[in-house]
Protein backbone atom coordinates (compact mmCIF):
# COMPACT_ATOMS: atom_id res chain seq x y z
CA UNK A 1 0.00 0.00 0.00
CA UNK A 2 1.31 3.43 -0.82
CA UNK A 3 1.45 6.31 1.68
CA UNK A 4 -1.12 8.17 -0.42
CA UNK A 5 -3.67 5.36 -0.30
CA UNK A 6 -6.52 6.62 1.94
CA UNK A 7 -6.81 3.22 3.62
CA UNK A 8 -3.10 3.13 4.41
CA UNK A 9 -2.11 3.63 8.04
CA UNK A 10 1.48 4.30 6.93
CA UNK A 11 1.26 8.00 7.69
CA UNK A 12 0.07 7.50 11.25
CA UNK A 13 1.00 4.01 12.41
CA UNK A 14 4.30 2.90 13.85
CA UNK A 15 3.39 -0.78 13.53
CA UNK A 16 3.99 -2.29 10.10
CA UNK A 17 2.07 -5.03 8.32
CA UNK A 18 4.61 -7.73 9.25
CA UNK A 19 4.46 -7.00 12.98
CA UNK A 20 0.68 -6.70 12.93
CA UNK A 21 0.36 -9.98 11.01
CA UNK A 22 2.69 -11.73 13.46
CA UNK A 23 0.76 -10.56 16.54
CA UNK A 24 -2.84 -10.63 15.27
CA UNK A 25 -2.90 -12.95 12.28
CA UNK A 26 -3.91 -10.19 9.84
CA UNK A 27 -2.27 -7.20 8.17
CA UNK A 28 -3.77 -3.69 8.06
CA UNK A 29 -5.71 -4.20 4.83
CA UNK A 30 -7.22 -7.44 6.12
CA UNK A 31 -8.24 -5.82 9.43
CA UNK A 32 -9.80 -2.88 7.60
CA UNK A 33 -11.87 -5.29 5.49
CA UNK A 34 -12.97 -7.28 8.58
CA UNK A 35 -13.97 -4.10 10.42
CA UNK A 36 -15.77 -2.61 7.42
CA UNK A 37 -17.74 -5.88 7.09
CA UNK A 38 -18.62 -5.71 10.81
CA UNK A 39 -20.01 -2.18 10.44
CA UNK A 40 -17.21 -0.49 12.38
CA UNK A 41 -17.68 2.70 10.36
CA UNK A 42 -20.71 3.44 12.55
CA UNK A 43 -19.27 2.12 15.83
CA UNK A 44 -17.65 4.15 18.60
CA UNK A 45 -13.99 3.65 19.48
CA UNK A 46 -14.97 1.51 22.48
CA UNK A 47 -17.35 -0.61 20.40
CA UNK A 48 -14.67 -1.30 17.77
CA UNK A 49 -12.07 -2.20 20.39
CA UNK A 50 -14.56 -4.41 22.24
CA UNK A 51 -15.52 -6.16 18.99
CA UNK A 52 -11.86 -6.87 18.27
CA UNK A 53 -11.17 -8.04 21.81
CA UNK A 54 -14.38 -9.80 22.77
CA UNK A 55 -15.65 -11.16 19.46
CA UNK A 56 -12.41 -11.67 17.52
CA UNK A 57 -10.00 -12.50 20.36
CA UNK A 58 -7.44 -9.77 19.68
CA UNK A 59 -5.22 -8.97 22.69
CA UNK A 60 -6.15 -5.74 24.53
CA UNK A 61 -3.16 -3.63 23.42
CA UNK A 62 -3.43 -4.86 19.83
CA UNK A 63 -7.19 -4.30 19.76
CA UNK A 64 -6.53 -0.64 20.65
CA UNK A 65 -3.77 -0.38 18.02
CA UNK A 66 -6.02 -1.82 15.30
CA UNK A 67 -8.93 0.40 16.39
CA UNK A 68 -6.85 3.59 16.22
CA UNK A 69 -5.35 2.53 12.88
CA UNK A 70 -8.82 1.89 11.50
CA UNK A 71 -10.14 5.23 12.76
CA UNK A 72 -7.19 7.09 11.26
CA UNK A 73 -7.43 5.28 7.94
CA UNK A 74 -11.15 6.01 7.71
CA UNK A 75 -10.73 9.69 8.56
CA UNK A 76 -12.34 9.41 11.98
CA UNK A 77 -9.19 10.27 13.93
CA UNK A 78 -6.21 12.43 13.09
CA UNK A 79 -2.58 11.72 13.87
CA UNK A 80 -1.85 12.42 17.57
CA UNK A 81 -5.59 12.60 18.38
CA UNK A 82 -6.75 11.00 21.63
CA UNK A 83 -10.19 10.99 23.27
CA UNK A 84 -9.25 13.99 25.44
CA UNK A 85 -7.39 16.05 22.82
CA UNK A 86 -4.13 15.66 20.97
CA UNK A 87 -0.88 14.25 22.34
CA UNK A 88 2.71 14.37 21.12
CA UNK A 89 5.93 12.80 22.36
CA UNK A 90 9.53 13.83 21.88
CA UNK A 91 12.59 12.13 23.32
CA UNK A 92 16.30 12.86 23.49
CA UNK A 93 19.29 10.82 24.59
CA UNK A 94 21.79 12.86 26.58
CA UNK A 95 25.38 12.07 27.58
CA UNK A 96 24.81 12.38 31.34
CA UNK A 97 23.64 9.96 34.06
CA UNK A 98 19.89 9.79 34.65
CA UNK A 99 20.18 11.56 38.02
CA UNK A 100 21.82 14.59 36.38
CA UNK A 101 19.15 14.63 33.69
CA UNK A 102 16.38 14.48 36.29
CA UNK A 103 18.05 17.26 38.31
CA UNK A 104 17.98 19.54 35.24
CA UNK A 105 14.18 19.22 35.31
CA UNK A 106 13.73 19.25 39.08
CA UNK A 107 15.73 22.41 39.88
CA UNK A 108 13.61 25.45 38.93
CA UNK A 109 16.59 27.72 38.19
CA UNK A 110 18.32 25.15 35.97
CA UNK A 111 15.07 24.19 34.23
CA UNK A 112 14.18 27.82 33.48
CA UNK A 113 17.52 28.33 31.69
CA UNK A 114 16.89 25.69 29.04
CA UNK A 115 13.11 25.14 29.08
CA UNK A 116 12.23 28.85 28.93
CA UNK A 117 8.62 28.30 29.97
CA UNK A 118 7.69 30.00 33.24
CA UNK A 119 4.50 29.23 35.08
CA UNK A 120 4.41 25.46 34.90
CA UNK A 121 3.49 23.40 37.96
CA UNK A 122 5.23 20.16 38.86
CA UNK A 123 2.41 18.06 40.30
CA UNK A 124 4.44 14.97 41.09
CA UNK A 125 8.05 13.91 40.75
CA UNK A 126 9.66 10.52 41.29
CA UNK A 127 13.44 11.06 41.37
CA UNK A 128 15.23 9.57 38.39
CA UNK A 129 11.96 8.18 36.98
CA UNK A 130 9.20 10.65 36.08
CA UNK A 131 7.47 13.99 36.47
CA UNK A 132 3.87 15.07 36.02
CA UNK A 133 3.53 18.72 35.02
CA UNK A 134 0.62 21.07 34.45
CA UNK A 135 1.60 23.43 31.64
CA UNK A 136 0.65 27.13 31.95
CA UNK A 137 -2.26 26.61 29.51
CA UNK A 138 -3.56 23.75 31.73
CA UNK A 139 -2.46 21.01 29.31
CA UNK A 140 -0.58 18.06 30.75
CA UNK A 141 3.07 17.01 30.37
CA UNK A 142 4.49 13.68 31.49
CA UNK A 143 8.25 13.36 31.51
CA UNK A 144 9.96 9.98 31.83
CA UNK A 145 13.66 9.34 32.43
CA UNK A 146 15.57 6.21 31.39
CA UNK A 147 19.14 5.14 32.15
CA UNK A 148 20.86 4.08 28.93
CA UNK A 149 24.14 2.84 30.31
CA UNK A 150 26.97 4.50 32.17
CA UNK A 151 26.93 8.26 31.66
CA UNK A 152 23.99 8.20 29.23
CA UNK A 153 20.25 8.64 29.68
CA UNK A 154 17.07 9.45 27.81
CA UNK A 155 14.24 11.84 28.52
CA UNK A 156 10.81 11.49 26.90
CA UNK A 157 8.31 14.35 27.15
CA UNK A 158 4.69 13.56 26.38
CA UNK A 159 2.44 16.62 26.04
CA UNK A 160 -1.28 15.84 26.11
CA UNK A 161 -4.71 17.44 26.16
CA UNK A 162 -3.70 19.76 23.33
CA UNK A 163 -6.74 21.36 21.65
CA UNK A 164 -6.09 20.54 17.97
CA UNK A 165 -3.70 19.14 15.36
CA UNK A 166 -2.10 22.55 14.81
CA UNK A 167 -1.26 22.89 18.51
CA UNK A 168 0.09 19.32 18.51
CA UNK A 169 2.41 20.03 15.55
CA UNK A 170 3.54 23.31 17.12
CA UNK A 171 4.30 21.67 20.48
CA UNK A 172 6.09 18.71 18.89
CA UNK A 173 8.48 21.15 17.18
CA UNK A 174 8.76 23.24 20.36
CA UNK A 175 9.67 20.21 22.48
CA UNK A 176 12.28 19.06 19.96
CA UNK A 177 14.00 22.45 20.29
CA UNK A 178 13.64 22.50 24.08
CA UNK A 179 15.20 19.06 24.48
CA UNK A 180 18.02 20.05 22.12
CA UNK A 181 18.67 23.07 24.40
CA UNK A 182 18.66 20.72 27.40
CA UNK A 183 21.15 18.43 25.71
CA UNK A 184 23.43 21.36 24.85
CA UNK A 185 23.24 22.72 28.40
CA UNK A 186 24.11 19.37 29.99
CA UNK A 187 26.80 18.30 27.56
CA UNK A 188 28.58 21.68 27.42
Amino acid sequence: MSPTNPTSPAMSQKVGDDALQAKTGKNWEEWFAVLDQAGAASMSHSEIAQHLYGELGVDGWWSQMVTVGYEQARGRREKHQKPDGYEVSVSKTVGVPVDALFAAWQDDAVRNRWLQEPGLTVRRATPGKSMRITWPDQTSVTVNFYAKGEGKSQVAAQHGKLPDAEAAARMKAWWAKALARLQSALQA
